[in-house]
């Protein structure tokens, strides 16, 4: 048979099957829509921060910069400031033009609400700067900052904020609030809903940073290249500060938004893998029941002359007009996803369309369905000629045991991967866990159909007995093919079974933080920023003050390099903060003196640490100290692994933040608090929590992580109610002289729709009981292996499981009602009639 005739016989196959297809499209789809969405909206990000970072250094051609001794781990970790006399010294370089210095610092503005804008740890920055005629901020509305007492707003922040030029405003810095007049409002550009406050020069540094001093200087070229420039100022500056090119600031500026945007978009394509993972098991089950359906029209095809690698080509032909349509749909859907997700980020503009998402969306969709539909389009192929002249023609399937022995294989194998990755101490732990996780998914759907048969006949049970016959059908009906009642559910398994480990993992989160609380908290409040600024030291004098407070401590945290390593400590008034977190001192003493520090036990191990031990320290100023060991505490992860005498700390760190205030009360009641919150009244930006606080914060934190992560999964689960719904709804075409029998012989409609909904419940419940049980496993080993890391209680929200399967019986049941409603509606006649 020619080539053209097999191209003809698609096309009418693609024309008879117009709905069961488009059922199939919506997994590609939906799969697809994630893929293009992600990199569409990654695309335009880094578009818009790259036009950002060159429009802010377009007139750059050196940065001037105090050097960077210890590296925070943090590219925007602000430096050193250099001192004013900098900027005189960099004047007097030929070629250097209009030399600025600019000041960066946390400004948070106060709404008419008494609400900062963008509040929170999370929120976007909010940055206090000194206003300068560069060219990069443009005056909108009003004129520039001339005095102290003078602020210009960015004109989205003034909006959200309900002010207008010639306001009062209050702005909030590290010292605390300052009254303002708002003299004008700038478009900085899309700034991506970060707040912009700016002063002039000298009230900046006073607010920002020191008066004096620059966070950097920047400065064009009247003539020489940015290399040449470069090398002129370097050799006029004070040791301890660097000169650098524009382009390499720019570089520097982009990649650090690159590598963040890099992991976003990877962390977002791991959930749309998993989508189109799903949303294969629905495409092979899809194509081999039309394949199933089909057996005698495909002997016919070999009995006049098709050859095998023909029948396979015409089936490959339908998945790939199948892939090309969900594709193009899917990118469509993405580009509206991408939209959506800017707006939800506060950013405006058009989306940048690359070539990357078109070629990815069609790759994806194209080769997973035509991948999915190879194996049934194989089958087809096989179906001998003769089979034709039968009457009762089905599809040769392969002996169960193949399945059995290759799921347990490739589900010991993931196993064994998995514990490798969460305790073999790896390099490079995700690599083995994923591959392990994702041979544990095909091993257990490989099995599925094994353990479909006892699992079905007990969830079936119930229907039996109370929808009698229309029950009894339904448990048959899922237990006739379980080939195909197993892929149904292992869709739902994969989804659920994620879902599953992320609250088990959170519920284990929760356990273990209110464990800790309940065992390392020991003050009777804390009083911490809710931004980015930190407190002035001077606070804490304010909150010791305060009527009922007994004692209040700051604590401050840090970076150094201890034989070249970068490492973080706390640092403070070490008697409060010993109490405060109930550390328990397992040899030695909390007097550090000016010179001490204290390590926890397995700090003390790794390092070889004892009481008496000397420790070098290079401080951020670039000056090394020696502490002495005065104490080793047992794990806490208040503490961390180190504390330094607060001595030190504030020898080497001229500009100190406050993390965290510890308050103990002569009694911690109501009045207490309150009474503290009235001394801070000034800061909206700052709040009191006890112990009970603590935990419903932290709780807070982790349900949105998790709400998170399971609204990226629910669309696995939607993709996989689709599957049930395609699966129904070809189980009840290839039926339907079953069904027309049915109806002949006394069952009713309802009688009907109930058995087709019942077989749905089953087959969504099993899948959901699978997911379940592998997902409270994969939580529990997580769990485990971050014991180390403090989730150190594993807990099972039992109830939310059981929520997880109601609600996969309500998706059984409206999944089934299109298919049940169709066979409800059929002919009698014309049913038993059909071959």
């Amino acid at each position: 048979m020619s080539a053209v005739p097999m191209a003809r016989v698609t096309l009418r196959n693609l024309a008879a099957h117009k709905i069961r297809l488009v059922l199939t499209a919506v997994a590609v789809i939906l799969g697809v829509a994630f893929v293009a969405g992600t990199l569409v909206f990654t695309d335009t990000m880094n578009r818009k921060f790259d036009d950002l970072f060159d429009r802010i250094g377009e007139n750059v051609a050196v940065d001037v910069r105090a050097s960077r001794v210890v590296d925070s781990g943090d590219e925007g970790a602000p430096r050193p400031p250099l001192p004013q006399s900098v900027l005189a010294l960099v004047r007097s370089v030929p070629g250097v033009k209009d030399p600025v210095g600019s000041v960066d610092g946390y400004a948070a503005l106060v709404g008419r609400n008494g609400k900062v804008v963008g509040a929170g740890q999370n929120g976007p920055p909010q940055l206090g700067t000194n206003w300068s005629d560069d060219g990069v901020a443009r005056l909108v509305s009003g004129r520039a900052p001339a005095a102290a007492g003078e602020v210009v707003v960015d004109r989205a922040s003034a909006k959200k904020a309900g002010y207008a030029v010639g306001d009062q405003v209050t702005v909030l810095v590290k010292a605390g609030p300052r009254r303002a007049t708002l003299v004008g409002t700038a478009d900085i550009g899309d700034m991506m809903g970060a707040t912009i406050v700016a002063f002039d020069t000298p009230t900046a540094q006073s607010l920002l940073l020191r008066p004096g001093y620059f966070s950097e200087i920047r400065m064009g070229s009247t003539g020489p290249d940015e290399a040449t420039l470069r090398d002129r100022v370097a050799r006029v500056l004070p040791s301890g500060t660097e000169a650098v090119t524009g382009a390499k600031l720019r570089d520097e500026n982009k990649s650090a938004v690159a590598s963040f945007m890099g992991f976003f978009r990877t962390f977002l394509l791991v959930f749309a893998l998993i989508s189109i993972f799903v949303g294969a098991f629905i495409i092979f089950n899809t194509f081999s029941m039309l394949v199933a359906q089909r057996t005698r029209e495909l002997a016919l095809l070999r009995a006049i002359g098709a050859a095998r690698s023909q029948v396979t080509r015409a089936v490959i032909g339908e998945a790939v007009a199948v892939g090309f349509v969900g594709s193009t749909l899917g990118l469509g859907a993405g580009v509206g996803l991408a939209a959506l997700l800017q707006s939800t980020t506060g950013g405006g503009g058009g989306l940048t369309f690359t070539a990357t998402p078109v070629l990815w969306s069609y790759t994806v969709g194209i080769v997973v369905t035509v991948v999915s539909a190879y194996f049934p389009a194989r089958r087809a192929a096989k179906v001998p000629p003769v089979a034709a002249m039968r009457d009762d023609v089905a599809m040769p399937q392969r002996s169960m045991r193949i399945r059995l022995a290759a799921g347990s294989l490739l589900t010991l194998v993931g196993a064994a991967l998995i514990t490798l990755g969460l305790f073999g101490h790896v390099s490079n732990a995700v690599v083995p866990v994923g591959v392990g996780a994702f041979a544990v998914f095909l091993g257990v759907a490989l099995l599925a159909p094994v353990i479909s048969r006892p699992v079905v006949r007990v969830l079936g049970w119930p229907f039996a007995r109370l929808l009698r016959t229309p029950g009894r059908l339904a448990r048959q009906n899922a237990l006739r093919n379980p080939r195909r009642t197993a892929a149904t559910a292992s869709a739902l398994m994969i989804g659920l079974a994620l879902i599953t480990a992320v609250n088990v993992l959170g519920s284990s989160m929760r356990s273990s933080v209110e464990a800790q609380v309940d065992k390392q908290f020991g003050a009777d409040y804390v009083v911490e920023p809710t931004g980015a600024g930190g407190l002035a030291p001077e606070l804490v004098a304010r909150v010791k003050a305060t009527g009922g407070v007994k004692d209040a401590g700051a604590m401050y945290s840090g970076s150094a390099k201890i034989s070249g390593k970068r490492v973080r400590y706390t640092s403070g008034d070490t008697a409060e903060m010993l109490s405060g977190t109930r550390a328990r001192l397992v040899s030695g003493s909390g007097a550090l003196g000016r010179d001490g520090m204290l390590v926890d036990e397995a700090t003390a191990r790794k390092d070889s640490l004892s009481v008496g031990s000397a420790v070098p320290l290079l401080f951020p100023d670039g000056r090394t100290e020696t502490l002495h060991v005065r104490g080793v505490y047992a794990k806490n992860q208040f503490l961390g692994g180190r504390v330094v005498a607060q001595g030190a700390y504030l020898a080497h760190t001229p500009d100190p933040a406050v993390d965290v205030i510890i308050v103990t009360a002569d009694r911690a009641d109501a009045a207490t608090k309150a009474a503290i919150e009235r001394t801070l009244s000034a800061r909206p930006d700052v709040k009191v929590q006890d112990q009970s606080a603590l935990k419903a914060d932290a709780r807070k934190q982790v349900d949105g992580f998790v709400t998170f992560l399971t609204i990226l999964l629910i669309m696995s689960v939607v993709i996989a109610a689709v599957g049930v719904v395609n699966t129904l709804a070809l189980s009840v075409i290839e039926r339907t002289r079953e069904i027309g029998l049915l109806r002949a012989i006394g069952i009713s409609r309802r009688q009907l729709r109930r058995m087709i909904r019942a077989e749905s419940v089953v087959i969504a419940v099993f899948g959901a009981l699978l997911g379940i049980g592998i997902g409270v496993a994969f939580g529990a080993a997580l769990q485990h292996a971050l014991r180390d890391k403090g989730l150190s209680e594993l807990s099972v929200p039992v109830g939310t499981l059981a929520g997880y399967l109601v609600v996969a019986a309500v998706i059984g049941v409206l999944a089934a009602l299109w298919p049940a409603w169709r066979a409800g509606r059929m002919d009698v006649l014309k049913a038993i009639s059909t071959e």
